[in-house]
């Protein structure tokens, strides 16, 4: 909520102020400034945003960024550098075992694109800590050869990624770790449906079923097997049908007891839903339906009422999601 965001805002400038009194910390009510709402386009409240050199044109948005903590360290790798030089395989293991989760660049020197790009993801996912080493020790000890960013969560590498150079986006790298803050599979409830909007990756699957079903055990698995191959690309979301404060995801997909279990991709950007065309949930089944979606191939689900019989005798023409399109456009 807004109040929850102001009061972590103020605690990360209680804080700053000691550790970094050059950093100034303001709070605007949009509601009566009508001009600066204009001029920075605010859409979304709340926002913020960080002036460097006392630019007023280009501010860099703090998106997604809930906590103190998080704020604080956000803002420091923005005035500082925004990774740890790592020397020695004691310092990685401590970086490594401190969090939940962490990660570490591995690289040949610390002076190429690589490097640029895994510097810049540093910034934008200030809730995971970031170290990066190019001692031929620390990556002999972890057995990486090549330019490679490591997942470590609990401890233990759950993700390599080969960097190239010149070929590596700093987007998708930012958008792949992030997921890291999600399992495999989430489920969908009030507090989890925060986290899952704050993954910036637009595509997400879900799979409507009730927990209860004697089925439910091997379709989830059949389901976490697909999340794996898909991972910062599609979010994988698991919305049980039994729970009913549910109900208001059900209408917005027109789910109906007789439907599930149902699997449905939803793009942010576009509203677009999909439905898979199979009704067996089985990994060959999602994956096929995964990837027609992500090469462009999958078919608009309209939910939709079917076209009345009469829709078209009275001067008042009765347009239904089915005939909207074809009639209208």
């Amino acid at each position: 909520s807004s109040q929850n965001l102001s009061e972590e805002f103020a605690e990360a400038a209680r804080q700053l102020k000691k550790e970094a009194p050059r950093i100034q910390f303001g709070k605007i009510d949009v509601t009566h400034q009508h001009d600066l709402k204009k001029e920075f386009n605010m859409r979304e409240f709340p926002t913020v945003k960080f002036f460097v050199d006392g630019n007023r044109e280009d501010p860099i948005d703090c998106k997604g960024v809930r906590e103190a903590s998080a704020f604080i360290t956000w803002i420091k790798r923005r005035t500082g550098p925004s990774t740890v030089i790592i020397n020695s395989t004691d310092q990685a293991e401590a970086i490594i075992n401190a969090d939940d989760l962490a990660v570490i660049g591995f690289f040949k020197e610390l002076h190429n694109d690589s490097v640029e790009v895994f510097r810049e993801t540093a910034k934008d996912v200030p809730e995971m800590p970031f170290g990066m080493t190019a001692s031929d020790n620390v990556c002999a000890d972890y057995g990486i050869q090549k330019n490679t960013v490591v997942v470590f969560k609990k401890g233990k590498p759950v993700h390599n990624e080969v960097l190239e150079d010149g070929r590596q986006n700093k987007l998708d790298l930012t958008r792949f770790i992030k997921t890291f803050n999600l399992d495999l599979v989430t489920e969908y409830n009030l507090e989890t449906s925060v986290k899952i909007f704050d993954v910036p990756v637009e595509n997400h699957i879900l799979l409507f079923t009730p927990k209860s079903s004697e089925t439910f055990n091997a379709i989830y698995e059949n389901y976490k097997s697909a999340a794996a191959e898909f991972r910062g690309q599609i979010i994988f979301v698991l919305v049980d049908t039994d729970e009913t404060r549910n109900g208001r995801i059900f209408e917005y997909f027109r789910i109906r007891d007789i439907d599930v279990p149902a699997i449905r991709i939803l793009n942010l950007t576009s509203d677009a839903k999909y439905k898979m065309p199979a009704d067996e949930v089985t990994v060959e089944n999602l994956k096929e339906f995964c990837q027609s979606y992500l090469n462009g191939k999958a078919k608009l689900h309209l939910s939709s009422e079917e076209i009345p019989e009469d829709w078209d005798k009275m001067p008042v023409k009765v347009l239904v999601g089915k005939n909207f399109n074809k009639i209208v456009f």
